[in-house]
């Protein structure tokens, strides 16, 4: 089904073995896979955003971090991993266990050369990271297409990332975009 196509009443609720309690689709066995792996070693995440976006998979093929070199990009500045170990479509627990295991403590992970992961305490900032890396991914590539992007101090960065990396600033920096989504998007609720 398209994400554009998506409504609340498509949505499925599953159990940790991937049996549907509430819902009429079928299970996407790769994303169950890395979401359950994922929510049973972080029992603080309430949420995970996870997607094959066209700048996400671009620079995940580079196998490197993001660089702290906008504000944005600074959210995520020591503060996300990269899963390095890419062997196709995720079919087997072990390598969603690995993915968690790259994601630690971190509130998103690079899976090399497929995609981002992100996580948060509320629905809200985990949608929020994944906006805003996938738009941070997409402005270090123009960077790098450009020239030689210009790196922001750490202890700038450090202090930038304390200013709109926690919990809170991602909450609300989502609020303007469920906003857009909600007015331009009623129907999503049906």
């Amino acid at each position: 089904m398209s994400f554009t196509q998506i409504k609340a009443s498509d949505l499925i609720l599953v159990d940790h073995e991937g049996n549907v309690l509430e819902g009429r689709r079928p299970v996407n066995r790769a994303a169950f896979v890395i979401h359950s792996r994922v929510h049973a070693a972080r029992p603080d995440a309430v949420a995970a955003a996870h997607s094959h976006s066209l700048h996400g998979k671009a620079f995940s093929s580079l196998g490197i971090p993001l660089d702290p070199i906008t504000q944005d990009a600074c959210a995520f500045f020591e503060d996300h991993g990269i899963y390095d170990d890419y062997r196709g479509v995720v079919n087997e627990t072990e390598e969603g266990e690995r993915v968690a295991k790259a994601l630690g403590d971190f509130k998103a992970v690079i899976l090399k050369n497929h995609g981002l992961l992100t996580v948060g305490h509320s629905v809200a900032e985990a949608v929020w990271w994944f906006v805003t890396m996938e738009r941070s991914c997409q402005a270090q590539l123009l960077a790098m297409a450009a020239g030689t992007p210009q790196l922001i101090d750490r202890e700038t960065a450090l202090l930038t990332r304390g200013q709109i990396g926690g919990h809170l600033a991602g909450w609300f920096q989502a609020r303007p975009l469920w906003d857009q989504i909600t007015a331009s998007d009623p129907d999503l609720f049906d």
